[in-house]
């Protein structure tokens, strides 16, 4: 059984309908999230740096965090300046999570090249190593395949010793298995071959496949799973009295069987105390803790939040 106690995350775009940003951090601050995420993606709200950075100034417990930056679209000597800032203006309250990307809207609409699954995941491992000697030496030199840096000082100095703790997300056994060997926190996802959400990729969220998911953590992690907080990010999340038929809906969206669409890890369906039993489930099961509830529905799990956290 996992040693984490419950926390939670919430993933907005922008601010809530009707809410001004500053409105909206403060709001899901008080609601007792413990993170707030945005995305990395070209079509999807504020740019994750500015508006990570204004929520950090306009908080004072909130932590934050883009679920995740993705490697190709930074450079690491430029994502370790901006991130070791927030840290320090955050007074340590960021989150780097660090992905290999995944969407391929992004990619064909930016013009950036998706070059194959392993050319980028052999860059995010350059990239997380160069981000992790930044934010703990100074000056850093590399040599590797994709980054070529030479006494680049590390500034500024990161607010939290050593550096922020990393997110490092997949669904793959490499990326897995490495994030096992190197981060603070793991989200265990669902793989997107096809570089968007569909069947393929709802399917390998399913429980059996998430039981050889974190395997491959344990491979990687060895001695030090149990140090690791597990990330779900939940694709799905609804609190209903109707628990059959939406995920009867979903499994037939899906082409999937409704009771491993609701048993899924990267899914949270269900009344309130249904969703609670779930979580604790979930925790016996695989490890995980740290839940990311979409901003659209932060308001209606409130409460579970409320009940959950730090238990």
């Amino acid at each position: 059984m996992s040693t984490h106690r419950f926390r939670f995350g919430v993933e907005v775009h922008g601010p809530l309908d009707g809410r001004t940003w500053a409105d909206t951090v403060r709001e899901l601050e008080a609601l007792g999230y413990s993170t707030l995420f945005v995305p990395d993606h070209f079509d999807e709200g504020f740019g994750p740096i500015a508006a990570m950075t204004a929520a950090a100034v306009l908080t004072t417990t909130l932590k934050v965090g883009a679920l995740v930056f993705d490697c190709d679209y930074r450079h690491p000597a430029v994502l370790g300046r901006e991130l070791a800032s927030i840290d320090v203006l955050s007074e340590g309250r960021l989150e780097v999570g660090l992905g290999a990307g995944w969407k391929k809207l992004d990619y064909d609409r930016s013009g950036i090249p998706m070059e194959a699954p392993k050319v980028r995941v052999d860059r995010m491992i350059e990239h997380t190593k160069i981000l992790k000697a930044l934010f703990a030496e100074e000056p850093v030199s590399f040599e590797g395949e994709h980054y070529r840096i030479t006494d680049l000082p590390g500034t500024p100095r990161p607010y939290t010793p050593g550096g922020p703790p990393f997110i490092i997300g997949g669904g793959q056994p490499r990326v897995l298995r490495f994030a096992g060997e190197v981060a603070d926190i793991v989200g265990v996802n669902a793989s997107i071959h096809s570089g968007e959400v569909d069947t393929e990729a709802a399917h390998d969220a399913m429980p059996e496949r998430i039981d050889q998911k974190v395997g491959w953590l344990r491979e990687g992690a060895g001695a030090r799973f149990d140090q690791i907080e597990l990330n779900a990010w939940l694709a799905a999340a609804e609190v209903t009295d109707d628990t059959v038929g939406v995920g009867e809906v979903m499994g037939q969206l899906f082409s999937a069987d409704p009771k491993d669409v609701l048993a899924s890890p990267l899914t949270l369906i269900g009344s309130l105390s249904e969703c609670a039993d779930r979580l604790r489930e979930r925790r016996e099961r695989w490890g995980y803790s740290y839940s990311v509830i979409p901003g659209e529905k932060a308001r209606d799990f409130a409460p579970l939040v409320a009940e959950l956290t730090g238990a």
